[in-house]
């Protein structure tokens, strides 16, 4: 650019200054650019936003200015061209009939979105080592957007209020994710350019959330969901109407006490086949030793005592939060259908519905945990404002497992269990920010359908390639370790899931896996070891996104061969000869057969190859290592970096 060209932009630059210092601020940008906001360098900077129809809109940024016309809606749209990493600049726009906007200390870096559940979400406040993290929260070339958790049936184009930028700081940081935080603390001095983190992240969510409704309509599967939910953003009460309809039909299908004539929920049937349990919570801590583990349909019984004059009226049906999806039913009738582990449950029960005397209730629960609150903070509410406490003594029975029925559908508009609403109220809002990479933790509340989250997570990686440029390096970091140990080879949804996400990192081009193994917890779901999880995930970008040469993870499998009374497996990437903690020798692995019956192998370590014993009672088809919800497993290589879980087929020499 010549010089003369530079002083006339510059001139323009500083007349709009002038002009703009005397103006209001009305949001003409789009809500990602604010105050401390990152751009991406290198790349195009796309600007939009909202005027007046047909008015003109100019931005400036640097020396850069740009003009255009907002379209008949309002909209308007232009392009500036790409800048190096640098900053801090002014970002100016101005209509022509007199709006104006500032936009002070930008930067221009890698932004970097951050998604997924609770294991992103979760705040530096509750990580470990948080002192260390305030105390260090001093590097202002960070800068962090926290999106606010917005649920929306229909696509959004703004956030929720409350999300905004900011810079690195003791005060910016406890609310904001600890694993996406401690991946940019670990990230920005190595690649010494500002660094902008977005979190977009809910926890409990399901992934069906965070997928766009034209990514969903195209896998297919979805479709009475998808339905219902478009009925429900015409009519909420069509759409809640079409919503009961499709969980009647589901507890009909795939509940035997459900069936045509159920006899469990009948005010006549007998108790006797059914196990008082304490109502103290969920029973996951309780004394229902049959219940601490299981994970389907339970259906529980109790009842309530009312006189006339109370039977006659209308009344709520308050029962706390349940584990994860309910259908309750008052003397036969049925009240309702609900679903979300942190959604409270206030049921109507229509005037007509009780009778005095004896009433029974019967809550079908699928889910792990159950109620979450004990029963005498549960109770029927009548109209007069009494309370009659559900304190009489409870019952269950068992029904069937969740792997016989598969997973349930949640609301298709209910927050993080819904269909596309997350995407719509979290990530359509970012438009088409450039991204220099996404980093996805999720996968928990998938885990019991590991081969439908195949599709998903394949086809999600796809929809916000779309969104964000099709070569947005995509960062998967595996679900860590959770869970009680066992002392034989069990089946796990965690260990399929594990897999799922190891085979669709390493087939899907610009794609990367972090290993979380072993910094997990097995008494707690959200593992508080972000520090080693950030580092981790800024390893993995080091080499994924910036193509550093370097070590990024553990030992990888390469193949499995069986030799007379042996099966050796071969690593690769193990930056020399494997290391093995805590013992003389591997542990953690499993010999399957084509039925899947497995045992442990005893493994001899030979440099970066392992020798396993094959037991004579077996003819092994595949090696399983690391396989289980908390499996021990001690396979490092030199840099600390441990071998993640994997299933390999054998071959034969």
């Amino acid at each position: 650019m010549g010089k003369s060209c530079r002083i006339a932009i510059a001139a323009l630059v500083t007349a709009a200054l002038t002009d703009f210092a005397a103006g209001a601020a009305p949001p003409l940008l789009a809500p990602m650019v604010q105050d401390h906001a990152v751009l991406q360098r290198g790349k195009p900077i796309p600007l939009w936003g909202t005027a007046k129809p047909g008015v003109s809109v100019t931005v400036a940024l640097g020396l850069d200015v740009a003009t255009v016309t907002a379209d008949g809606e309002g909209r308007w749209r232009t392009v500036l061209p790409a800048l190096p990493a640098g900053g801090p600049y002014t970002l100016l726009a101005k209509s022509s009939d007199g709006e104006t906007q500032t936009i002070r200390d930008v930067l221009i870096g890698d932004v970097f979105l951050c998604s997924g559940q609770s294991n992103m979400e979760l705040p530096v406040s509750v990580a470990s080592n948080y002192n260390a993290d305030i105390a260090g929260a001093t590097n202002a070339s960070i800068r962090l957007f926290h999106v606010q958790r917005t649920s929306s049936a229909v696509p959004r184009t703004d956030f929720a209020a409350g999300t905004a930028w900011a810079v690195t700081s003791p005060t910016s940081i406890p609310d904001f994710s600890a694993a996406c935080y401690n991946f940019g603390k670990a990230l920005q001095p190595v690649v010494h350019v500002p660094v902008g983190l977005i979190e977009s992240a809910w926890g409990g969510s399901v992934i069906q959330a965070w997928l766009s409704r034209e990514k969903v309509a195209e896998i297919g599967g979805y479709g009475p969901q998808i339905d219902i939910l478009s009925a429900y953003a015409a009519s909420p009460q069509e759409g809640e109407a079409a919503w009961r309809k499709f969980a009647r039909n589901w507890w009909a299908t795939h509940d035997p006490a459900s069936a045509a004539t159920p006899p469990w929920r009948d005010p006549t049937h007998s108790n006797k086949a059914w196990k008082p349990i304490a109502m103290r919570g969920s029973w996951r801590n309780g004394d229902a030793s049959t219940l601490k583990t299981f994970d389907g349909i339970v259906w529980l019984r109790t009842t309530v005592e009312l006189t006339e004059d109370q039977a006659k009226q209308a009344a709520t049906l308050s029962l706390g939060p349940i584990d994860v999806a309910d259908t309750v039913w008052i003397g036969g009738n049925e009240i309702a259908y609900g679903h979300g582990y942190d959604v409270p449950r206030n049921y109507s029960v229509p005037a007509g519905t009780l009778h005095a005397g004896e009433n029974l209730i019967a809550i079908g629960i699928y889910g792990g945990a159950g109620p979450l609150e004990p029963a005498d903070r549960m109770a029927l509410e009548l109209a007069d404002g009494t309370a009659v406490p559900l304190t009489r003594s409870w019952r269950y029975k068992l029904s069937v497992t969740a792997d016989e029925t598969g997973p349930i559908s949640g609301i298709p508009w209910l927050n993080q269990y819904g269909l596309t609403d997350l995407y719509n109220g979290m990530i359509r809002p970012l438009g088409e920010t450039p991204l220099r990479g996404i980093v996805w933790y999720q996968g928990e509340s998938n885990s019991g359908e590991p081969q439908e989250y195949r599709r998903l997570l394949a086809a999600m990686i796809a929809d916000w390639r779309r969104q964000f440029g099709a070569e947005t390096p995509f960062i998967v970091v595996q679900l860590p370790n959770f869970g009680p140990m066992t002392t034989k080879p069990e089946p796990s949804n965690w260990a399929e899931m594990r897999e799922v996400q190891r085979k669709l990192a390493q087939k899907t081009p610009h794609t990367g896996l972090v290993t979380a193994i072993d910094i997990g917890q097995t008494d707690n779901i959200h593992p508080t070891n972000k520090q080693e999880l950030g580092r981790r995930i800024a390893l993995v970008a080091e080499r994924l996104v910036y193509g550093m040469k370097m070590t990024d993870a553990g030992p990888e499998p390469f193949s499995a061969v069986r030799h007379d009374a042996k099966v050796t497996v071969r690593f690769v990437r193990a930056t020399g000869p494997l290391v093995v903690y805590g013992a003389n020798r591997p542990v953690g692995f499993q010999l399957c057969d084509e039925e899947n019956r497995c045992q442990y192998a005893d493994a001899e370590q030979r440099g970066g190859e392992i020798d396993l014993s094959v037991p004579k009672s077996l003819k092994p088809a595949r090696v399983r290592y690391c396989w289980g919800d908390s499996p021990l497993c001690n396979v490092y290589n030199t840099a600390g970096l441990p071998a993640g879980p994997f299933e390999l087929p054998i071959a034969k020499r």
